[in-house]
Order: structure tokens, then sequence, then C-alpha cells
């Protein structure tokens, strides 16, 4: 980050790790509290939307917690890579057949509708987001741990 300290750098990288954890976790979470409006988004011709909304919930989950862990985060930021460019075309299935105002009151649907557009571009930058942490760095950032004993 210019103009910012290394080990302040370290602490946003860090903080929005941490972020970027808790908001796969409970997205995650709410693909087995709330199935049926996921299932509502997996495009039609795509086998068994519930097991998709389930198999996506669990990668959601496993991936959020696993980029907490120094060991498995690189991998589980390019899982999620993976997983956003994966459930992309349900993104677009929501936009461009407006299932998103068909999951809100009426009073809500033209917000949807522009929330699903905006979405497309935003699973760009999810997809950023994630593959800054699959960058190998040494010394600093999210994946260097101060040692007390040195």
């Amino acid at each position: 980050m210019v103009g910012v300290s290394g080990d302040a750098a370290g602490r946003v990288e860090r903080g929005l790790l941490y972020v970027m954890s808790a908001l796969y976790v409970g997205a995650g979470v709410m693909h087995f509290v709330a199935p049926r409006s996921f299932e509502r988004i997996v495009p039609p011709g795509f086998p068994n939307p519930r097991g998709l909304v389930y198999l996506s919930g669990v990668a959601e989950v496993a991936l959020g917690l696993g980029v907490l862990v120094r060991r498995t985060r690189r991998a589980s930021a390019w899982g999620l890579v993976a997983l956003l460019a994966a459930v992309f075309p349900a993104n677009v299935y929501m936009a461009v057949d407006d299932v998103a105002a068909a999951l809100v009151p009426d009073e809500h649907r033209r917000a949807a509708q522009i929330a699903a557009w905006v979405r497309l571009p935003l699973q760009g930058v999810l997809m950023l987001w994630a593959w800054w942490y699959t960058r190998t760095r040494s010394g600093s950032g999210a994946d260097s741990e101060r040692s007390t004993a040195e």
C-alpha cells in the first residue's frame, strides 16, 4: 500500500482478510438457512439446484475459514476465485432474467434489479480481493506472524 508503513499495511491486510472470511462464511451459512432463495437463481438447465446450493454453501464456508489459516490461505483464496467464477452464471441469470426482482416485495423491485446488475462487475472486485491473498509474501502482511522469540 502506497504511503502506509509495513506494520499498518499488514494490519489493514489482516483486517480485510477477517472481513472477507466473515462474508463468505456468512453467505455460505445462508445457503443452508434459505436454500430456496438460492435455488431460484440457479440457471435453468443446471442439474440438481438444491445440491448445487448446498455444494456452493459448503465451499463458501470451507474456503472462508480456510483463508484464515496461514497454511491453507493461498489455496483457499484460489478456491474463492474459482468459486466466484463458477457462480457467475447464476449472477448473470439473476440480472438478465429479472430473478432478483422476483425475490423481494414489489416496493423493492427496482432496487433489486439495480443490485443484480451492480453485482456483475462487483464479482470481479471480489475475485481481485481473493486473488490478493494468493500472492506469496514474506516478512509482512497477512501471511507473516511476528515472532516474539527473535
